[in-house]
C-alpha cells in the first residue's frame, strides 16, 4: 500500500512548456491527498527557489531539496548533509579559473557566481527561475553551510572537475549544468531518510521523476515512475513508465496502481 508519494518538480510536476502544473496533476493529486496520501516533493532545487508550486503548497506535506542535501518537514529541516570544505575550496577556484557560471545554495541564501548569459537561458527562461539576486556574493553565504553547486559546465569538464571533489557526486538533469551535493546527498538517501522520519516503510512510498537525478529515488521507492519525456535511463530504472507531464502522466499512473480511482 502507498502511503507516500515523492514527486521532482521540473519536467514532472511541472511542464517545460507552460511552466504551470497540469490541471490533472493537480486534480490527481488531491484525490490521492483525500485518500490520506503524503505528498512530498523531491527536487533538485533549493528551498528558495521552490517557486512554481502554488497551485499544490496546501497539499505539501515536506521537501527533499537540493538533491537530497536538505530534507524539511513542517518547515523545519529533518536532514542536512553539505558539502566539506574541501570539495567547496576545489569548485570555487574550478569556477573562477574557467569563468564559469555556478549558482550555489546555502541553507537559507542562493548565490550566482560569474553570472553568465547561459544562466538566464536556462534559469530564467526555460526554468522561470526569477527571483534570483544576482547581487549576492560569496559573502553572503557566510556562516551557512553549502548545500549544492551547479555549475554550467559540459559533460567532459564536468568528469574533471568531479576528479577534485572526491566528498561529491553530480546529478545532471540538463545539459547546460549539473547538480554537485555531498556524496551522501542524493535524492534516493533523501528518501530514506524521510521514510526513517515518518516511520514509514520504503515499499510504502512512490517516486516520480524525468530527469537523471531522479534514479536514485527512483530504484530506491516502493514504485519508481518515470515521465514519459524522461531519459532513456530513467526509464529504465523505473518500474513503470507513465505519459509525459503535458499528456497526464502524474494521474494516469495514479490511476494505474490504484492510488485514485
Amino acid at each position: 500500500m502507498i502511503r507516500s508519494i515523492f514527486l521532482d518538480i521540473d519536467g514532472t510536476l511541472v511542464s517545460f512548456k507552460t511552466h504551470e502544473i497540469p490541471p490533472s496533476t493537480i486534480e490527481a493529486l488531491t484525490l490521492a491527498k483525500a485518500n490520506g496520501v503524503g505528498i512530498y516533493i523531491s527536487t533538485g532545487r533549493p528551498l528558495p527557489i521552490i517557486t512554481n508550486l502554488g497551485a499544490i503548497k496546501h497539499l505539501i506535506d515536506g521537501y527533499i531539496t537540493t538533491n537530497g542535501a536538505m530534507c524539511i518537514i513542517g518547515g523545519n529541516a529533518v536532514y542536512c548533509n553539505p558539502i566539506p570544505q574541501a570539495d567547496i575550496d576545489a569548485i570555487v577556484t574550478d569556477s573562477r579559473k574557467f569563468d564559469y557560471a555556478c549558482l550555489i545554495a546555502g541553507e537559507r541564501d542562493v548565490v550566482l557566481m560569474n553570472p553568465k548569459e547561459v544562466f538566464n537561458d536556462v534559469f530564467v527562461k526555460q526554468l522561470n527561475v526569477t527571483n534570483i539576486d544576482t547581487s549576492l556574493t560569496l559573502a553572503s553565504l557566510a556562516g551557512q553551510r553549502i548545500l549544492q553547486f551547479s555549475p554550467f559546465i559540459d559533460a567532459a569538464h564536468e568528469q574533471a572537475l568531479m576528479q577534485q571533489m572526491p566528498h561529491c557526486v553530480s546529478g545532471r538533469w540538463h545539459p547546460a549544468f549539473t547538480d554537485i551535493t555531498s556524496r551522501e546527498a542524493d535524492k534516493g538517501n533523501g528518501l530514506v531518510r524521510m521514510a526513517a522520519h515518518l516511520g514509514l516503510d520504503i515499499s510504502e512510498t512512490m517516486a516520480f521523476g524525468d530527469g537523471g537525478n531522479d534514479i536514485p529515488i527512483i530504484r530506491r521507492a516502493g514504485i519508481g515512475v518515470a515521465m514519459g519525456n524522461a531519459g532513456k535511463d530513467v526509464k529504465v530504472a523505473a518500474d513503470f513508465v507513465t505519459t509525459s507531464v503535458d499528456d497526464d502522466g502524474i494521474r494516469n499512473a495514479l490511476l494505474h496502481y490504484g492510488i485514485i480511482g
